[in-house]
Parts: structure tokens; C-alpha cells; sequence
């Protein structure tokens, strides 16, 4: 069975953004020795518009995800900027209510049971794991069918915003697996759900 990861970036508080979701103040950060851990054991993570700039190769394999589901809100960055399908060397999902057709042939949207949708995508035969880009609601919805969580938390304290789950109050166990430092205040956490 594949994992949902969720593989997030969050301020020392806990936000992935400020109220409406921005957090190009983290951007900073993706530099040095964080760029080349981000585009060595993450690449398929970077927009495709932006491999060029950070030195991916065009064609260089996923090495963790083929899948990638995101919110409407984080999907609508790359939207605005006239990005159709921001991860187009992955299968891309967007939890949408809102928009009706996809704007992409790349990108399928679920606009019902995404629960049962996600479900599906775990249960499929071999391929890489399900990156959950975001956002907070979409994060909430699928709170009990992540398996991983990889939260990149940057050197900044945001006092609020949006939090990284957007459910209500139950606590779920997991387990810390381990933790990376970099010399730029970046910590990477990885944690397993506690079964």
C-alpha cells in the first residue's frame, strides 16, 4: 500500500501561512545546504517551473512521490500566475468544489469524496508514495489517512495564520523518526503514525 505523506513547510508556530495562506516569507530560507538536501531527496516537490532555476535536470526522476494532491488555495498560486499544472512530471490531484473543469489535462479534480478518492490512490499497485502539498483544510479532511508527516519548519514565528490542520480538536499520535538541522535555522522533522 502506498503512504500519504504529508510534506509541509510551517513557521516555528506551527502556520503554513499567514490568514490567507501566503508564506512567501519562507522562501528565504531555500537556499545552500537546504536547496541541495530539498532538490537531492525531493526534487519531484519543485514546481517544474522552477527546476531550471535551482538546477534540476528536466526529466529527473520522482524519488519519493508520482502523486501529489493539493487545495484549491495552494493549487491557485501557481494558477494566477498562469501555471496549469505546477507538477506536471506527477499525477496531480486538486480538492476543488469550486472550479468545475481543470484548466489542465494533467490535473483531475475531486470534488467529492476525497476521502474515498485518496483511499483508492493508497490501495493502487506499486508506484511512489502520495505527497499532501496542502493546504490546511484539505490537510484537515485527510487528517486519518496520512502516514507520514515531513514538516520543513522555517526560523520565524508568524503569532497566526493558517495552521497546518484545519480539523477540530482530537489528538492523533505519531512518532518522531528523525530530525535534520541546517546551518540556515531550517529543521526537518519526519514522523510515523503511531497504529
Amino acid at each position: 500500500m502506498r503512504k500519504l505523506t504529508y510534506f509541509v513547510a510551517c513557521s516555528i508556530d506551527g502556520f503554513i501561512g499567514d490568514p490567507k495562506g501566503d508564506a512567501t516569507s519562507m522562501y528565504s530560507y531555500v537556499t545552500g545546504e537546504f536547496l541541495e538536501y530539498l532538490t537531492s531527496r525531493y526534487p519531484e516537490t519543485v514546481a517544474a517551473p522552477a527546476w531550471p532555476v535551482v538546477g534540476i535536470e528536466p526529466g529527473t526522476p520522482g524519488r519519493r512521490f508520482d502523486t501529489v494532491i493539493q487545495g484549491l488555495g495552494s493549487y491557485r498560486l501557481g494558477l494566477d500566475a498562469g501555471v496549469t499544472s505546477p507538477y506536471a512530471h506527477l499525477r496531480e490531484y486538486v480538492a476543488t468544489r469550486s472550479l468545475t473543469e481543470s484548466p489542465d489535462p494533467n490535473v483531475e479534480l475531486i470534488a467529492d469524496d476525497l476521502v474515498g478518492r485518496v483511499r483508492e490512490l493508497k490501495a493502487e499497485e506499486g508506484g511512489l508514495d502520495i505527497w499532501l502539498c496542502g493546504g490546511s483544510t484539505v490537510a484537515g479532511a485527510l487528517v486519518e489517512e496520512i502516514d507520514e508527516l515531513i514538516i520543513k519548519t522555517y526560523p520565524e514565528v508568524y503569532g497566526s495564520g493558517m495552521p497546518m490542520f484545519g480539523a477540530g480538536f482530537e489528538p492523533r499520535a505519531f512518532e518522531l523518526v528523525a530530525v535534520r538541522a541546517f546551518d540556515n535555522g531550517v529543521l526537518v522533522r519526519t514522523y510515523t503514525r503511531k497504529r
